[in-house]
């Protein structure tokens, strides 16, 4: 069964140019260890909550944009494999300059209940 990380983190609107291209630059590194599909998403329509919302989730500033990413693997073992050896990868350590606060980023990792293609 397949396997997926999610991520919600606030990027600099300022910085979508940017944003784009680190997550362009992280393609090759994932599918060397196994991933099958990366999505980033631009917040459009991300309204703020009365209790909750990912606006208030990432401690949202009025210069950020809500990005909505997940990466799908093949299942648990591949993708705990991937993040123990990327850890120590060259081409992770590159990468040391984020655009955006990782402080603020929330991340974990599920497993699909139900996976449905409509269409």
């Amino acid at each position: 069964m397949t396997y997926v990380d999610g991520f919600v983190l606030a990027v600099p609107t300022a910085n979508k140019a940017l944003y784009k291209a680190h997550a362009e630059g992280t393609i090759d590194l994932f599918r060397r260890y196994g991933a099958l599909k990366m999505v980033e998403t631009w917040g459009v329509d991300v309204p703020d909550g009365e209790v909750t919302s990912f606006p208030m989730a990432v401690k949202l500033k009025p210069d950020e944009t809500v990005v909505f990413s997940w990466i799908i693997w093949p299942d648990k073992a591949t993708r705990d494999k991937a993040w123990a050896e990327m850890t120590s990868d060259p081409d992770m350590a590159a990468m040391v300059e984020i655009p955006f606060d990782g402080k603020r980023m929330i991340f974990g990792a599920f497993e699909p209940l139900m996976e449905v293609t409509l269409g």
